[in-house]
Order: structure tokens, then C-alpha cells, then sequence
């Protein structure tokens, strides 16, 4: 079998990387273009710029800085998803909040990573990032826990077996649907144990029943 043959059968995922840091830019580019199944078409370093270049490469996926000298990396992802509703937007900050992470849940943001985290990790999310849901890296994450600690002692909920199940398939980043089909259990069912989890935790979201969580050590060793 022809190199051009083999390549004809693997199906590439495109990649636009929007990030006002020319070296990693570059070395993420470089890495895109080594691996069989992924192809780089561009690097965009303003928010402005990378609409543009959306518009005329229309990739599968988009890196997306969210610090951007013209604007937030929010404001542009909700611009191309705005365009393309089945564009995968991964995301990279060092500072979340948990007012971030919740509009970026909303627009339909896949995923938000360190922007010094792993290769690995970047390249296995590029692959596996999936519209309906929103993977955040554990880092990320425990960052959230800590700021979100209180000043005094908190008793730890007790959850039921079946409800760690369900929230740790949860901090993976997976939907209700997926959820209840990873455990074999009704649509119906799964939404019932995820509303008992959001009312031990007092949390009003999945992504904030996750955050604080990870704070009490509910998810530690998952």
C-alpha cells in the first residue's frame, strides 16, 4: 500500500490554533503535522485573525487561547460556533474561573486544558473532543477547588455507590446519556442520581458539583 494510499484512508482532523504565543503556536504546529491523523491548516494570533482564518480554512477543531491582545478566547469561540455548530472548540488557560468555565459549558466549549500541560494529553483531546460535552483537566480543576475552599470546616455529603459511579463519570466530561449508557442504567434514572448529587453538593450545575467535589476529596484516586 502507497504512502498516498494509506493517507487517503486515514481521516485527517483539522486544526486552526489561535494563540498570541508565536513559539508554542509553532511547536504545537509542528507536533500537529508528525502525527498521521491530525493536520495543522493554520495559526492565528489575534481574535480578530483567527475568525478570518476560520472563515477560510474551516477546520474540525480549534485551539483557542483565551487570553487573546483583542479580545477573550470566549468571545471567539462564541462567534464560530455561532458560524459552525459542529465546530470543536478545545480551550487553554492557566486561570480559570468558575464564571468561565460555566459560559464556556454554555457556548459548547469541548475542553479546557493547561497551556502547560502534556503533549500527550493536547493530542488525545484534539482526537477524543466531542460536541455535548466538556472535558476539564484535572489541574484545572483542583485549581478551581482550592479557590472555591471555605474558611471554616465543611461536612463531606455522603454519597451513595451508584452517585460516585455517576460523578466521577461525570468529571470525565461525559453527558447524561453517556453516563447512564457507560452504566447500563435508564436515561430517567441517571438524571435522577445526578439531581441528588447537585443537591448534596448545593451545587446548580454538573461542571459546579464536580469543582466542589473535587474540594472535599470526593474524587480523589478516580
Amino acid at each position: 500500500m502507497t504512502t498516498e494510499t494509506l493517507s487517503a484512508e486515514i481521516a485527517l482532523t483539522r486544526i486552526l490554533i489561535i494563540d498570541d504565543h508565536t513559539t508554542f503556536a509553532e511547536l504545537l504546529a509542528g507536533a500537529l503535522d508528525r502525527e498521521p491523523d491530525l493536520a495543522g491548516v493554520g495559526c492565528a494570533a489575534t481574535a480578530q485573525a483567527g475568525v478570518v482564518q476560520f472563515l477560510e480554512t474551516t477546520p474540525d477543531v480549534v485551539v483557542l487561547d483565551y487570553h487573546l491582545p483583542d479580545g477573550d478566547g470566549l468571545g471567539v469561540a462564541e462567534q464560530i460556533l455561532a458560524m459552525s455548530a459542529s465546530t470543536r472548540v478545545v480551550m487553554l488557560t492557566g486561570d480559570p474561573t468558575p464564571g468561565v468555565l460555566e459560559r464556556a459549558a454554555a457556548l459548547g466549549v469541548c475542553a479546557f486544558l493547561p497551556k502547560d500541560g502534556s503533549l500527550a494529553t493536547m493530542l488525545d483531546t484534539l482526537r477524543h473532543a466531542r460536541r455535548g460535552s466538556m472535558v476539564v483537566h484535572p489541574s484545572l480543576l483542583a485549581q478551581l477547588g482550592a479557590r472555591r475552599a471555605p474558611s471554616g470546616g465543611v461536612p463531606v455529603p455522603t454519597l451513595t455507590q451508584r452517585e460516585l459511579e455517576v460523578l466521577r463519570l461525570m468529571a470525565t466530561g461525559k453527558d447524561v446519556r453517556g453516563n447512564a449508557k457507560a452504566l447500563g442504567i435508564s436515561l430517567n434514572t441517571c438524571r435522577g442520581y445526578v439531581k441528588s448529587i447537585l443537591a448534596k453538593l448545593g451545587a446548580h450545575s454538573q461542571l459546579e458539583a464536580v469543582v466542589t467535589a473535587t474540594h472535599m476529596g470526593l474524587l480523589a484516586g478516580r
